[in-house]
């Protein structure tokens, strides 16, 4: 055989030696690799579409990121392994330790959704046996300032709270693309900073806001302090997943009093000029009700809400009585859970077996009836938006969207408390609230906090605000809660509503409504000519 025929035959050996080994590698990563996501984890990564605000601003996203496997059987030092792949992907030594040595598969996890560093990092370890799995990990780019209220993803990017739970199958089916919410990220920010540093003012233990549509239920800002960091995926100290403006209830006070105001306009069984007797206590059988500030002997009718009468209300309360009054709130929606895109609700917590006349007294000023304060807002947006019932919505409508729904007051009531609550803002306990040029109507609210005995915990207030601007032509409700504020310094060491919730309120209206084309209509300032 020549040298040229033998070198051919050579050469054509190595190139079979070289594609068997390279069907060999093709067999191991198909079948062995492409096990890792089919056979050894089971796991099936979906895609999602982004979240973003009403103005096509990011609110999530999914990143690719790769998750690490590991083949124990040609691992040299299987211990070493465990301690160096811990080290640097922050998984648990003594897991892998184990998983390596008793292994019946394989292929063991290591680590989910690791960053391009972490990636960099284990393959600095040169250890031979690691598969990287193409995953993708949720990312949430503003961090702490909607983290309720988006929610986040487990492992498998499927929704597990918030928006991402509400909207999962849509954020699923439309991958690619994007889903708008009806956030405004501007809003969500100032809502955001302002409740958290009152809720640090007035060292409350927790905080929260909402701001929403009166027309079209569009929920432009949700805000539940404390809260945590989604991108994170473990708590901190001090942090929390729960929102409180959906999954909790609360035993709210005097913002409850416009449902009795506006149910006695309702009934025509009072007239807002009337006089009250007030005195020093309203005796309804053993009980007696109490003022939680001092009062005048009497009250007109609208002083009675401008100054938050206990004794005022109840009276009012009780000439519509209590069928009447759980039949109203039963119609305005707050005798049950409230339903929308987000997934976290709350039962409310009323009488249900005796609602006799103390239950409507003090139902009526707002206590014995625990409601969620996103319930409570889609309530009070009834009261002013022309006395339509309106459900929220987290998702972007069309521009001028009119999502009002069946009549649940008459038009005549709602304009009556839009005046009144506009009042109640000018002369009464609202007036921090009093933003000039944006016509803010609005009403105080200020709980006692119930107990574990039951009891009342003295001293212990909720307070809140709910606020229409502007008032007279309402487009925005905004509810601000205070759990447990104390008073400081500047407030006298008073830790009301008044000096504590309606100047929270304030402040956010006086940075959002220019955002939101609300025109300032405060009258120009005159300047005074000096004498020439």
């Amino acid at each position: 055989m020549g040298l040229i025929p033998r070198r051919i035959i050579i050469g054509a050996g190595l190139c079979v030696v070289a594609f068997a080994l390279v069907g060999i590698r093709l067999v191991d990563v198909t079948l062995m690799q492409g096990g890792v996501a089919a056979s050894v984890s089971g796991r099936v990564i979906a895609a999602r579409a982004d979240l973003t605000d009403r103005n096509g601003e990011l609110l999530a996203r999914d990143l690719p990121v790769k998750d690490l496997y590991a083949r124990p059987r040609v691992l040299w030092d299987k211990a070493q392994a465990a301690r160096d792949l811990a080290r640097v992907t922050g998984a648990d030594m003594r897991r892998l330790d184990n998983g390596f040595n008793t292994a019946r598969h394989p292929y063991v996890l290591v680590a989910r959704q690791l960053t391009p560093d972490q990636q960099d990092s284990v393959m600095h370890l040169g250890l031979p046996g690691l598969e990287f799995e193409p995953s993708a990990k949720r990312y949430y780019p503003d961090g702490r300032t909607a983290a309720q209220l988006l929610g986040v993803t487990d492992a498998d990017n499927n929704g597990v709270s918030g928006l991402e739970l509400g909207l999962n199958e849509k954020l699923h089916s439309q991958a690619g693309s994007q889903v708008a919410t009806s956030i405004d990220k501007r809003v969500q920010y100032i809502l955001a900073h302002e409740t958290e540093s009152a809720r640090q003012m007035f060292t409350a233990r927790a905080a929260g806001g909402v701001v929403m549509d009166v027309n079209s239920g569009e929920i432009i800002a949700m805000i539940s302090v404390p809260d945590f960091d989604p991108n994170q995926r473990r708590l901190g100290a001090g942090d929390s997943t729960r929102n409180v403006m959906a999954q909790d209830v609360y035993e709210l006070g005097s913002v409850f009093k416009i449902f009795s105001f506006a149910l006695g306009f309702e009934d025509k069984t009072m007239h807002l000029d009337e006089v009250f007797p007030i005195g020093q206590g309203f005796r309804i059988g053993k009980y007696t009700i109490h003022e939680a500030e001092h009062m005048p002997a009497t009250l007109q009718a609208r002083d009675i809400l401008a100054q938050s009468s206990n004794i005022g209300t109840s009276q009012i309360a009780l000439r519509s009585g209590g069928v009447r009054q759980r039949a109203f709130l039963q119609k305005i929606g707050l005798l049950g859970p409230i339903r929308s895109e987000l997934p976290e609700m709350a039962r409310p917590l009323y009488p249900r077996a005796n609602w006799g006349a103390i239950e409507t007294a003090t139902v009526g000023f707002g206590q014995g009836i625990s409601v969620s304060p996103l319930s409570f807002v889609a309530a009070a947006a009834s009261m002013v938006n022309g006395g339509r019932r309106i459900t929220p919505t987290f998702l972007k409508q069309a521009p001028g969207a009119d999502n009002r729904k069946e009549q649940v007051i008459r038009p005549d009531t709602s304009e009556q408390m839009r005046d009144l609550l506009r009042y109640v803002v000018t002369n009464g306990t609202g007036r921090k609230a009093d933003i000039p040029g944006y016509d803010v109507g609005g009403k105080t609210g200020s709980a006692q906090v119930p107990g574990p005995n039951g009891r009342y915990i003295p001293h212990a207030l909720r307070t809140s605000f709910i606020s229409i601007f502007p008032v007279h032509k309402p487009r925005y409700i905004l509810f601000v809660l205070l759990d447990q504020p104390h008073g400081t310094k500047e407030t006298g060491g008073f830790a009301l509503a008044g000096y504590t919730a309606a100047p929270l309120a304030g402040k956010v209206i006086s940075r959002i409504a220019p955002l939101l084309g609300v025109p300032n209509t405060a009258p120009p300032v005159k300047l005074a000519r000096g004498n020439s």
